[in-house]
């Protein structure tokens, strides 16, 4: 199925264009950001300043939430109070359970969101049987729910968005797709059929999950399934419940970065649990890393496809030592450029040296090897840390392994016996290096682009190896300089995440020259493997960016849980400001902590609810407790 313009050369995916107010969406129009207010929405003073400020930020659509008709009736003085502070940005409804809501908003305002599995259906988390009468009968349902609302938009000249959103997809749809890509897609294809039978078009189409290769391959398939049918409406992107800090950033820069790559959206929003202007400019950093990605070197098309681009499937290597095979994918850290390298030059990758103990202590983020170029390593370092010299360096000594050229890999005949890296760019490969590959038990391949869409030119490398048998396994390398960490954190983030998403890289290596500490750049390639769920190291906050729905505040409440279980390696916890955002929304969750009233939490094991109603005061202690309960606790070092 097709999903793009091209896999290895940039094209923006042309949709139709969609009028919100004054904005142009899709068609020749820029990619457009937009974030939500965190105010009650009856506070009109207090949304009118936060929408300022985000607008002030960059932010040219302006979402602000009404769970019920006084709130969408408040959108009215919301929008003449900013017209009269001369400000003219687009504001759209965010609706979930209330269709009379909606229909108050779409005389109002330029835009409303829809989420289909909230709109018209209640969810119980039940499994139903279904015939095609009885299914088809509940379409007819649906039918009559919501075609008011497309009426009245058709009217009023107001824009909609169909947002799916995996957490919150109805009973009637897990029943029959399961919590799928799939089931995405058709949920909103069902209200989008209901919109084309109307013979209205101002859409626009949203496919967000916390889980960035669900949300990847729920828009890829909704794009192949829009081809398949003639559509072309343009698509806002997000990762949901994201989270803060770098984590938050990193999230959103692997799922959204991703999808730009590949020439798909037309708006955006990264969702992290910060106030909504700190998050525009995250958004501009993000969009900007995909400035001269139209300049890019030609490369040639991949006419056999073997890539999983709807599903995942890791391609299958060779396992060389920890590489490869079934492990998961490696870090190499790089110290080529360090003038000296001494024992403390390790700390920022995790590997930290006890004097009084004589011993290294790891900890769950230590790179797995570190390339250091033509340095001497003159002292023990951790047993279970790799050292990568550069070819002619490692024969003065063979001690560690070797890092080769090309040209040293086919010509030399002296290499190690367990494990050698051999340098490859694209056109590097040949028949004479295929053939070398195809019996050599040691190989491993570290590949590396100068193209300004690398990431197309290394999925073309894979798809050369996989063409032709080779089951050598690769550690992804990108080149980075004189970047700030918060641009590091993005550009990397997009250029690896868009691989890994798709099952390619048995590691990877950021050289980062100039672009913040080894500590940083360290979290940032776990952060990337942790993102793209290939590699955990560490907890996981599924955390909802707030809303005017929220009922607690949840930056202090993501900080405080943070605080007590970040040692937790593996564990997810979601924290969602109400119960639209949960238990749904945290679909993947481990542990959830989701507000049900004015200081009053429900914790959930998975998705189902443990204890009603606690305190705010006591929820954290109760959350711990409960972790504990089910035997996922562990105490610190």
């Amino acid at each position: 199925m097709k999903y793009c313009n091209s896999l290895t050369n940039y094209s923006r995916f042309k949709s139709r264009e969609v009028k919100v107010g004054n904005i142009g969406i899709g068609g020749d129009n820029p990619i457009r950001i937009q974030s939500m207010t965190t105010t009650d929405t009856m506070d009109t003073q207090a949304t009118v300043a936060e929408s300022i400020r985000m607008i002030e930020a960059g932010c040219e659509l302006v979402r602000i939430t009404a769970p019920s008709k006084k709130e969408a009736l408040n959108l009215k003085n919301i929008k003449e109070e900013l017209e009269k502070r001369g400000y003219d940005t687009p504001i759209i409804a965010d609706i979930h359970y209330t269709p009379n809501a909606a229909e108050i908003a779409a005389t109002i305002i330029e835009k409303v969101r829809v989420n289909p599995g909230n709109y018209a259906d209640k969810k119980k988390f039940e499994n139903i049987e279904y015939t095609e009468k009885t299914y088809n009968a509940e379409i007819d349902r649906i039918r009559e729910k919501f075609t008011p609302l497309v009426k009245i938009c058709k009217e009023h000249g107001t824009a909609m968005r169909i947002g799916t959103n995996h957490g919150s997809l109805s009973d009637r749809i897990l029943s029959r797709y399961g919590d799928t890509p799939k089931g995405m897609v058709e949920s909103a294809m069902e209200f989008l059929r209901i919109c084309r039978d109307e013979d209205y078009h101002e859409i626009i189409l949203s496919m967000k999950a916390s889980n960035t290769r669900v949300m990847v391959q729920a828009y890829r398939l909704l794009v192949a399934e829009m081809i398949k049918e003639g559509m072309d409406y343009p698509l806002h992107l997000g990762v949901t419940e994201a989270g803060e800090g770098e984590d938050g950033r990193i999230k959103s820069a692997v799922g959204i970065g991703t999808l730009l790559a590949d020439g798909l959206g037309d708006t955006i929003r990264v969702s992290l649990t910060e106030a909504p202007e700190f998050e525009i400019p995250v958004a501009q950093n993000l969009l900007k890393h995909f400035d001269e990605i139209e300049k890019q070197d030609k490369v040639a098309e991949i006419t056999e496809n073997p890539l999983h681009s709807f599903d995942y499937k890791r391609r299958e290597t060779n396992e060389v030592l920890n590489i490869g095979g079934k492990n998961v994918p490696i870090v190499m850290a790089d110290f080529c450029l360090k003038e000296k390298i001494t024992p403390a030059s390790f700390f920022g990758i995790g590997s930290n040296y006890s004097v009084p103990l004589d011993k290294w202590h790891l900890t769950d983020m230590a790179a797995d090897y570190v390339f250091v170029g033509n340095h001497e390593v003159d002292f023990e370092v951790p047993g279970s840390l790799g050292i990568i010299y550069n070819y002619k360096k490692w024969l003065e000594h063979k001690k560690g392994y070797p890092f080769l050229t090309i040209n040293d890999y086919l010509d030399e005949t002296e290499l190690s016996d367990n494990l050698n890296v051999v340098y490859v760019c694209l056109s590097d490969l040949s028949e004479e290096l295929f053939a070398k590959l195809k019996t050599d038990t040691t190989a491993v391949l570290m590949i590396d682009t100068y193209n300004e869409n690398g990431i197309a030119e290394q999925r073309k490398i894979f798809t050369e190896l996989m063409n032709n048998g080779i089951k050598t396994p690769v550690v992804i390398g990108r080149a980075y300089g004189d970047l700030s960490s918060e641009q590091l954190q993005l550009s990397a983030s997009a250029d690896f995440g868009a691989l890994l998403l798709d099952g390619l890289g048995d590691g990877i290596f950021i050289a980062a020259e100039n672009c913040g500490p080894d500590q940083s750049v360290n979290s940032l390639a776990f952060g990337i493997l942790q993102a793209s769920r290939t590699r955990i190291s560490k907890t996981e906050y599924i955390s909802c960016p707030s809303c005017g729905r929220t009922l607690f505040d949840l930056q202090e409440t993501t900080a405080k849980i943070r605080k007590e279980t970040d040692h937790l390696k593996g564990v997810k916890i979601g924290i969602m400001g109400c119960i639209v955002n949960g238990p749904g929304e945290m679909a993947d969750a481990d542990y959830g902590y989701v507000g049900t009233g004015k200081g009053k939490i429900t914790l959930y094991k998975e998705q189902t609810v443990v204890e009603k109603n606690i305190s705010e005061e006591k929820a954290v202690t109760a959350l711990i407790d409960l972790i504990k309960e089910h035997g996922d606790w562990v105490d610190r070092n």
